[in-house]
């Protein structure tokens, strides 16, 4: 039963850390003519939706909790 209280530890800590860390994201686009390459790339930051990280921390809470029952 370590093995939940572990895995919604790591649930809990990943939730937490989605609501403070943005996610990048980077997308290339161009065009290609004869040997020569024209393109863009553009970066993103962005944060993940609240709700998911919301989900993250009470799917972690409990795991963690039925990991802890279960001694």
């Amino acid at each position: 039963m370590k093995i939940l209280l572990f895995a919604g530890m790591l649930l809990v800590v990943l939730g937490v850390a989605s609501l403070i860390v943005p996610v990048p994201h980077t997308e290339s686009e161009g065009i290609k003519v004869g040997g020569a390459n024209f393109g863009v790339q553009t970066s993103h930051s962005e944060r993940v939706s609240p709700i998911v990280s919301v989900a993250l921390i009470a799917g972690g809470i409990a795991l963690a909790v039925a990991g802890r029952r279960g001694k």
